[in-house]
This record gives C-alpha cells, sequence and structure tokens, in this order.
C-alpha cells in the first residue's frame, strides 16, 4: 500500500473540488485532489456563474477560459414564459411575459458599475473541463479522478485517509493534516454524523440533456423558458440552452418536466416523453442523459468537523432558483483558500479556521432560505398571473389563457395586472444584492461600528461599500498607464491589500514594517487624483464616491477582496494599529 503525505486533501473533482484545487495552488499550497468518477460531469447541472464566481475566476487566472465558451449576457439575459414551442393554435407559441435577468437587457450597466466583469452561462459540463484542465496544469500529478475514499480517521494531528484507485483497485494512505470535502454530502459529512437541516424532498424532477435543431421554433436570448402549456398541464416544461452554440445554433438542451417513476429509467419513454412536451412527435433527437433528482433546502449543522472543511453541496443545498448552489459552493472554497493556506505556512494559527464556518454557514442559510422563497413563489405566481391556480380543472385551461391574450380593454387590464405579479419575480432573476452584496459580520473581520447599507427586501439593489465584512467596492483606478480595478490589487497570492487616500504615506509606511513582523505579503495602494501625485489615480472619481474614508484613512483588504479593517482618517500609530489589526485577524500570537 502506497503513502502520500499532503498538507491538504480535497474529495471531490466537481465546480467545487476543482475550484478549491486552483485557488490552493495559487496559494501555494500543496495538496491532492481525489474524485471517484472517472471523468468531469456529464450533465449541464449548474448553468449560471454570477457576477461574485467571475471577479473570482478573474482574481484566479480562469476568466478568460470561460468566457470564451460562455455565452454573455446580451445572449442569454432574459427569462420568459411563453405557451408552447410550437403549433399553429390561437393559442400556441405565445408569449406569456419576459423580463431582463441576471444582468441582461437594461440591467447590463448597474451590473457593469458595480464589478470589473459581468456574469456568464456555462452548464457545468463545459465549465469542468477547464477547472480540471487548470487545475492539472498547477499541480501536476495532484488530481486523481477514478479514486475515491474508503476510509478516514482523524485526530488532533490530522487525517489519515484511505484512497481505492477504481481502475486496478490499489489503494493508497494518505496522511494530510486538513480535508476539504466537496464531495456533495456523500461520504465524510455521514461518516462524521453532520445533519443536514432543512426541507427536503419538496418535487421531483426529471432532467433530459439531449441534443437537437430547434432553430426553425426556438425563441432566443433566454436564460430559461418556462412553457405554460395551456392544454394540458402535464406538458408544462423549462427548456434551458445547453451550448455549445448559443442562440438559434444552439445544438444541445436541458428539458425539466415531470415524468413518472416506471419510465424513468426507460430512455424510449423519456425520448418520446421529450417530442411530447416540445410538441414535435418527429423530432430527430439524440438523448444523452436522463437525471432524477429532488428539489430541496438543506444546511449541514456545521461546516468544519475537527480537521475537516466541508463546502459546497456537501454544506448546503437549495433549489436552482437564483443559482446559489454552484456559485455558492466556489465561494465557500474561495473563502477557505487564502485561510488554509495561512494556516499551513505557520502566518496564522488554525483558530483562522473557524472563521470559514463563522462567515460561510450563516450566509448558506441565507441562501438556502432565499432559495426556498423563491421556488415557492415561483410557483404561486405563474398561477397568479395566468389565472391557473389549483381551483381551476384542467379542462379550463385553454379559457384562463385566452382571456389572458384577448385583446379587449378586459384583456388589457389582465396582462397589465399579470405584470405587476411578474414582476415580484425579480427576488428570483434581479436579486444582484445576493450575489455580491453579503457581508460577514463575524469572522476574520474587524467590525468599526457602523451599520450596513441598506438592503432591498427583494434583493435587487446593490450598495457598494467599504465597510469591513463586505466586498471591497469596484471602481476603475490607473496606475503606470493600466486600467485597473480595485479588485486588482489583491492578485492571486495569500497577501493582504492596505487602500490609502492621497495622504496615506504613514499607513504605507507601516504596512511595511508590519508586513516584515509577521512575515506576511502587504502590498499598498495609495489612491488620488492626478494631482496628488499618488501612484494610483482615481481618474474618474469612482474610488471617491464609494471609498468612505478620507484622505488620510485606510483600508485593509483580505486576499479574497473582502473589507477585513478599516480606518477612516489618520491613525495615532499607524503601525500599531494596523499591526494589532493583523494579529487579531490571525491570531499571529498563538501561532508563536
Amino acid at each position: 500500500m502506497a503513502a502520500i503525505e499532503v498538507p491538504v486533501l480535497i474529495v471531490g473533482g466537481g465546480g467545487c473540488g476543482l475550484s478549491a484545487s486552483v485557488f490552493l495552488s495559487d496559494h501555494g499550497v500543496d495538496h491532492l485532489l481525489v474524485e471517484r468518477h472517472p471523468d468531469t460531469s456529464r450533465l449541464p447541472k449548474a448553468h449560471y456563474l454570477n457576477q461574485r464566481t467571475m471577479e473570482v475566476f478573474r482574481q484566479h487566472g480562469l476568466y478568460e477560459a470561460v468566457v470564451e465558451r460562455a455565452a454573455p449576457p446580451e445572449r442569454f439575459g432574459r427569462v420568459r414564459w411563453q405557451t408552447t414551442l410550437t403549433g399553429e393554435g390561437p393559442l400556441d407559441r405565445r408569449v406569456i411575459h419576459e423580463m431582463d435577468a441576471f444582468g441582461g437587457g437594461a440591467l447590463t450597466g448597474t451590473y457593469a458599475a458595480a464589478g470589473p466583469v459581468l456574469p456568464v452561462k456555462l452548464p457545468q459540463l463545459r465549465l469542468e473541463p477547464i477547472l480540471r484542465a487548470e487545475a492539472e496544469r498547477r499541480n501536476p500529478g495532484g488530481v486523481r479522478l477514478a479514486h475515491e475514499l474508503v476510509s478516514f480517521t482523524q485526530d488532533a494531528g490530522g487525517v489519515v485517509a484511505e484512497i481505492r484507485d477504481t481502475a486496478t483497485g490499489g489503494t493508497t494512505t494518505v496522511a494530510a493534516r486538513y480535508v476539504i470535502a466537496a464531495d456533495g454530502g456523500r461520504t465524510l459529512g455521514p461518516a462524521l454524523g453532520v445533519r443536514m437541516e432543512g426541507v427536503s424532498a419538496m418535487a421531483d424532477v426529471t432532467t433530459a440533456y439531449f441534443s437537437a435543431d430547434l432553430s426553425r421554433w426556438w425563441h432566443e436570448g433566454t436564460i430559461i423558458t418556462w412553457f405554460l402549456n395551456p392544454y394540458r398541464p402535464d406538458l408544462s416544461s423549462t427548456l434551458l440552452e445547453m451550448g455549445p452554440s448559443w442562440g438559434k445554433d444552439c445544438e444541445e438542451w436541458g428539458l425539466h418536466f415531470a415524468l413518472g417513476d416506471a419510465d424513468r429509467a426507460d430512455h424510449r419513454a423519456v425520448t418520446a416523453r421529450i417530442r411530447e412536451v416540445l410538441g414535435l412527435p418527429d423530432l430527430d433527437l439524440t438523448l444523452h442523459k436522463v437525471s432524477h433528482w429532488s428539489v430541496e433546502g438543506v444546511l449541514a449543522d456545521r461546516y468544519r468537523d475537527g480537521r475537516v472543511l466541508i463546502v459546497g453541496d456537501a454544506a448546503h443545498r437549495q433549489p436552482p432558483t437564483t443559482g446559489l448552489g454552484l456559485n455558492g459552493g466556489i465561494q465557500d472554497v474561495h473563502n477557505l483558500a487564502w485561510k488554509l493556506a495561512a494556516v499551513v505556512s505557520g502566518r496564522a494559527h488554525d483558530s483562522l479556521l473557524d472563521t470559514y464556518e463563522a462567515e460561510r454557514r450563516p450566509l448558506g442559510r441565507r441562501n438556502v432560505e432565499w432559495g426556498l422563497s423563491t421556488w415557492f413563489h415561483h410557483r404561486l405566481m405563474t398561477e397568479a398571473a395566468v389565472g391557473l391556480g389549483a381551483h381551476i380543472p384542467p379542462q379550463r385551461r385553454p379559457s384562463a389563457f385566452a382571456a389572458y391574450f384577448d385583446p379587449s380593454p378586459v384583456g388589457e387590464v389582465v396582462r397589465a395586472r399579470a405584470a405587476e405579479i411578474f414582476g415580484t419575480h425579480r427576488a428570483e432573476c434581479q436579486a444582484h444584492d445576493l450575489e455580491i452584496g453579503f457581508a460577514y459580520e463575524d469572522g476574520a473581520v474587524l467590525p468599526d461600528g457602523t451599520p450596513p447599507p441598506a438592503r432591498s427586501p427583494m434583493g435587487d439593489a446593490y450598495h457598494p461599500t467599504t465597510r469591513p465584512g463586505h466586498l471591497l467596492a469596484h471602481a476603475w483606478i490607473e496606475h503606470e498607464g493600466r486600467r485597473l480595478s480595485t479588485h486588482d490589487l489583491t492578485g492571486s497570492g495569500t497577501g493582504f491589500v492596505l487602500i490609502t487616500g492621497p495622504e496615506g504615506t504613514p499607513w504605507c509606511e507601516a504596512a511595511a514594517q508590519v508586513a516584515e513582523k509577521f512575515a506576511i505579503p502587504i502590498t499598498t495602494a495609495r489612491i488620488g487624483s492626478p494631482a496628488d501625485g499618488a501612484p494610483y489615480t482615481d481618474a474618474d472619481g469612482g474610488w471617491a464616491a464609494v471609498r468612505e474614508i478620507t484622505d488620510a484613512g485606510a483600508v485593509l483588504v483580505r486576499p479574497d477582496n473582502h473589507v477585513a479593517w478599516r480606518c477612516p482618517g489618520a491613525g495615532d500609530t499607524p503601525a500599531d494599529d494596523l499591526g494589532q489589526a493583523l494579529s487579531y485577524l490571525l491570531d499571529h500570537e498563538a501561532a508563536e
């Protein structure tokens, strides 16, 4: 039996685990990733990468490869409700309602002002090969697919795991200081007794992944199209483009629909159902994969168990509404990677890892609750808007739709009323504040006593800030002839950034002293106007509008671009103030 010793073992090679591998490599942490499947996902699964995730990818050199294959907001930034895909009847192929979504249309300007990049659409089966290639390139030999966790034990010193090669049956013993459980909750969590609390098995969904030419009938430009069949409720479904081309040229599709248990395993029955749902009995299609899944909203009762850190679907599973699943998992490991790097290198105490749960679990709870709320609301919304409540028998569906499309003044009132009801869907598809406005109130942050910015109950209004715990406000700045985002100041390494105003030279000098004392990189960025002679220029005044400090103040930013601490003005003893802040954040005295 072979043996390996490594600081970090990642169990699970989906989007979350592979991202963790990339981030740890960038932070200089030796690690091993094992995944029981022989290849990346064969299912499209998650397909929306929100603005925060794309910022993370940009920080770690993944952005270009993802964007090259993805659909930009102008190709997907709408949601649509439609009666049917095909047909020549008076109720067929009618658009019920549509609205801008996820950074598309009129939302694009708002999203562009809030961050250096926009969200994209890229299904998981196309994202994971990109992540795998980069993980393997940055950590040669450290990504092992077709390897499964057989058993593990942990004590105060670390974890010993037995890993089996599923092709040969050979086993390897891995001794690791820490384990990242990115296995979807299949192995490590249950073995540790981690409880998933919440609502499970709310609905059963069948997803068919298939290839077909739908260009004659497809109304392009949407991230998701809901078909509300006016004749048969069992034919209502959801259709999504899955690429690799986008719009009418799309070759592959994902169709969500209901199917009886007896037919789920029968691909002929599934194929027949696809044709029936789409209204194309002679459609030439290739069925690639069928999945059956339950809608649930559950949260792990803890995100850390000794040496095991729980991330992604192993920590939280919520309805797909608002797209908080994969995005949340990638952001989990982004939060965790720099902390593991600090602890493994000896620059921080193990207690820094406790802040992972303190910061991410409350956010996981909020995302699960939001996903549940939008899931239930979506059903009620469409019933109320179109008049398809549970009290309406199936035979009366056509008359309900006819009333909706009636050109008379009464029909106009029905549609106007429905538009207001559909407008509440912005809590799902325009939840910009949910994507980038979240904050860590407890953890590796030093609160300064200021209240958080106002938050919209619908989650659709983001307010940039430098308040500790929040994502650093984005602004465009210039440095040595280059245009940068304030988010670019952190880079992809493990260092902190101290941003000051034009009168912040004492803070910059203090940062050099503190960095040497704590043996941790601290980059300084003194930002001012061209007349100030500062190394970084706030050419258009964007930073001045969001910085919330004086010309003599300072903002300390963590490697994950969240604000750790700030001082609004000139400190009496900058080196002491900054040193105490960093000591608190890293528990450096305990590490010594």
